[in-house]
């Protein structure tokens, strides 16, 4: 019986998981497949440290990401460092300082990040993350541009456009209105906004004890379909910031809606994801039977302005482990068995298939392995690929003789 030093030594800490062979080669080949998809949209890649200083790390983001991070001082300068919980506050400053700010900036990643908790019960603690930014340009035309984007990554990736839902919310609507609720208590502030981000109206109600907070009410039963933006044109009407992000979201939901007709269209003007964060549109992509969001995103202008130019930017990022598990396992890749053989010709041969693009594998003590659909024979002097009779092909993964 193993003793319990032996258990835990291969025991992961909860969240953090591994990919075995399978399971990583997915993930692989979904982050080359996605990151070229970005790349002939014109997306350079860039790839931020792992670690650096937090007060370059976190400085302008949110609680939430900082409290998802972990920190440790570093030995050489004394200073604390932080493991990245989130690419995108790394590339904005690569945008803003490294390449300090030229033009409209089309940038993307992926990258191994770190959560101190799980921020879902469906989510890791260590996210590969894949995303896409632009920076240097304010317009909504942008904004269409990382959702289509983003929609269509996942379409090639071959997650069918018609088991997809997309969020639609919008960072520029709750702040009017909670000013509106004349709330001048930080902390009576913060408990509000964790009872509407619920949509909790006994908590809400018994927060506000009879101040003027009706519209704040109102907002949570605005989501559904499309057709709450009218709704809410009527519910805000002397509220000209919340109409302005009305009339965005519905140009938003007017263009994608040609775009990808199949995908469902969901407004939840309650949604506060990076309420702090966000300056404009935000979206999230979910997909059916799956309670963790495929992608998030949405528009967080002036995001560079601590580090000393300030840039317009809007973009997404998803997960590579979640997606790949959302995707059905793939088939086995086909391979070419070859002998152990010292022969020239033979080397010569497999190193010329190699070269193709072919998967080759060498029957080390004459055991071919179990992924090998064909194998390399020698017909009269000249080593050539045949099929292997199916009968001879070894079951599951014990490899079989060559």
């Amino acid at each position: 019986m193993p003793s319990s030093l032996t258990t835990r030594a291969w025991q992961l800490p909860d969240g953090i998981d591994e990919l075995l062979p399978g399971a990583a080669a997915q993930v692989e080949a979904l982050r080359r497949q996605l990151l070229d998809g970005a790349a002939r949209w014109g997306y350079q890649l860039v790839i931020p440290p792992l670690i650096e200083y937090t007060d370059s790390l976190l400085v302008g983001v949110g609680e939430d990401l900082d409290l998802l991070t972990f920190k440790m001082p570093d030995q050489l300068s004394g200073r604390m460092l932080g493991v990245r919980a989130d690419m995108t506050p790394q590339v904005a400053r690569i945008d803003a300082h490294s390449l300090a700010g030229q033009g409209v900036n089309r940038l993307c990643y992926a990258g191994s990040t770190l959560h101190t908790r799980s921020r879902s019960l469906a989510a890791s603690r260590s996210p590969l993350q894949m995303g896409a930014e632009i920076y240097g340009d304010g317009s909504l035309s942008a904004d269409i541009e990382v959702m289509d984007l983003m929609l269509s990554l996942l379409d090639d990736a071959g997650i069918a456009a018609s088991t997809l839902t997309l969020d639609l919310g919008h960072g520029a609507i709750y702040g009017p209105i909670l000013e509106a609720a004349g709330l001048d208590d930080a902390n009576l502030r913060s408990q509000v906004f964790d009872a509407v981000q619920r949509k909790s109206r006994p908590d809400l109600e018994a927060l506000l004890e009879g101040r003027e907070g009706s519209l704040l009410g109102t907002l949570m039963d605005l989501h559904g379909g499309v057709e709450v933006l009218a709704r809410a044109r009527e519910c805000f009407e002397a509220m000209p910031e919340v109409l302005a992000a009305l009339d965005e979201l519905e140009a938003l939901s007017q263009s994608l809606g040609a775009r990808f007709p199949e995908v469902a269209l969901y407004v939840d003007l309650a949604e506060l994801r990076g309420y702090r964060y966000h300056t404009g549109a935000v979206f999230s992509v979910y997909a059916q039977g799956l309670g963790e969001a495929l992608a998030r995103g949405g528009r967080y202008d002036n995001v560079g302005a601590v580090y000393g130019c300030a840039r317009p930017a809007t973009g997404f990022a998803m997960d590579l482990r979640l997606l790949a598990a959302r995707l059905s396992e793939a088939e086995a890749g086909t391979a070419i068995a070859a002998p152990q053989e010292e022969d020239p010709a033979v080397q010569a041969k497999i190193r010329e298939l190699r070269a193709k693009g072919e998967t080759v594998i060498v029957s080390l003590g004459g055991v071919r392995d179990p992924r090998c659909d064909r194998e390399l024979v020698n017909l009269d002097g000249d080593w050539q690929v045949q099929v292997l009779d199916s009968s001879a092909v070894a079951p599951g993964g014990n490899g079989a003789k060559a």
